[in-house]
């Protein structure tokens, strides 16, 4: 395994946007912002609590309407279009609280979450070869962030480190281009971020990931390019070594502890 986040040849980007904001009343919880994601690219969204990283993710994938600015994905604009039309356009998502119905297991959250994708619909006969491929899909992507070992368990009965396991499984089975983590490491143990590490440095190179991060050790590791937010706005993009070597990121968010010597 590579310790490295793979290199980017960067082309016409995957996800570009210009001049985007969103106001809320009286508040602009983000700021004019402009942001180019090459295809494979692995871009981290950092900032403390407040800084529009979040909201700025829901207009990316289009659960808010900006309130300003365009949002391309693959070429195409897609700021007054549905979550549903970005989906089908390969991007997938997932949310700081896990979105599960607990009753259910593992396997059959992942496959509904396929059905979902797909646009299709819960009928009481489903054709058979059809529900195989799409079982097979789920278990493939449950083994794909090692979970696989509790197909059949109620999601319920699993740990908060395992939720995200299954939250990023049901993103994946959507067999994304673009997938988007918020907060993938919140609440997690030791041991549980150094699998979700290990993780998102095996995923498929050909996936473009975007992902907000509070661990900055998780974040600096796996992000070949790093987008700084403060206030609504970016204030600094670099590589993870820039953003180490950055006076302003360390004198309000890194701490001397993440500053090289």
């Amino acid at each position: 395994m590579s310790d490295a986040a793979p290199s980017v040849d960067h082309a016409e980007p995957t996800l570009r946007l210009r001049g985007v904001g969103r106001r809320f009343g009286g508040l602009l919880a983000v700021r004019d912002v402009d942001l180019d994601v090459a295809q494979g690219e692995r871009r981290a969204v950092l900032g403390p609590n407040g800084a529009g990283k979040t909201t700025l993710f829901n207009l990316i994938c289009g659960d808010i309407p900006p309130s300003g600015g365009t949002i391309e994905l693959y070429g195409e604009d897609v700021t007054g279009r549905p979550a549903r039309a970005r989906v089908k356009l390969g991007l997938a998502r997932t949310y700081q609280q896990s979105r599960h119905l607990l009753g259910l297991s593992v396997e059959d959250s992942i496959y509904l979450s396929i059905v979902g994708f797909e646009g299709g619909r819960l009928r009481p006969v489903v054709l058979p070869r059809r529900d195989r491929e799409m079982r097979e899909r789920a278990r493939e992507a449950a083994g794909r962030v090692a979970i696989d070992h509790k197909l059949g368990e109620r999601v319920g009965d699993l740990s908060h480190g395992e939720h995200r396991q299954v939250a990023i499984a049901m993103a994946l089975a959507a067999q994304p281009r673009v997938l988007m983590l918020d907060e993938p490491a919140s609440g997690l143990s030791r041991g549980e971020r150094v699998l979700l590490t290990e993780l998102l440095l095996e995923l498929d190179p050909s996936i473009t990931l975007v992902l907000i991060e509070h661990d900055m050790d998780i974040a600096l590791r796996v992000a070949s390019n790093v987008t700084m937010m403060h206030d609504g706005r970016v204030i600094v993009e670099g590589t993870p070594d820039e953003i180490r070597a950055n006076e302003t990121v360390h004198d309000l968010y890194l701490g001397r502890g993440h500053r090289d010597e």
